[in-house]
């Protein structure tokens, strides 16, 4: 009975693919020598239109790994996507990290760096532009490239929005 239980929880949740974007060693001067911890950052996404990113630390890898996945099952967001890409220009914004995400024709692929890869691949687009200015930091320019999917909106959302139709944006 335990087990079937077990197995319902896990299909209630979709099955997010992780990736590790950045692993950083702290140090601690404390009087007795060095303290050594671990912070992960860590995005997550179902390759469906649904992403989210933690930070998590501790003194041992894994152990850092697991709580940022744990922390980024808390902040997953939906993005527009159309056509395998996205619906407009964007400029995501944090901090001092700028990311312009621009929408790309069929069969371009994903031209991005690091950081912005992990985030754009796990969401779902298969043809992006963008560039990162700025800060170089990943913690940064991850949540900047969030920043940017988090306000893209598509056609008809802004026509909801505005109370007209389609048609009537698109003249």
């Amino acid at each position: 009975m335990r087990q079937e239980e077990q197995k319902v929880v896990a299909e209630e949740q979709p099955e997010f693919e992780e990736r590790v974007v950045a692993i950083n060693r702290v140090t601690k001067v404390v009087k007795g020598g060095k303290h050594m911890r671990f912070a992960a950052l860590v995005v997550i996404g179902d390759k469906k239109g649904n992403v989210g990113f933690g930070t998590g630390k501790a003194s041992e890898v894994p152990d850092a790994i697991k709580k940022a996945v744990e922390s980024a099952k808390k902040n997953i967001i939906s993005v527009s996507i159309v056509n395998n890409t996205i619906p407009h220009q964007v400029t995501g914004v944090f901090g001092a990290g700028r990311v312009v995400l621009r929408p790309a024709a069929p069969g371009t692929g994903v031209i991005a760096g690091g950081p912005v890869r992990a985030v754009v691949e796990l969401a779902g687009i298969t043809d992006i532009l963008s560039k990162s200015l700025g800060s170089a930091t990943p913690i940064n320019v991850v949540r900047a490239t969030v920043e940017g999917l988090k306000s893209l909106e598509t056609v008809e959302q802004v026509a909801q929005r505005r109370g007209k139709t389609v048609e009537e944006l698109l003249g």
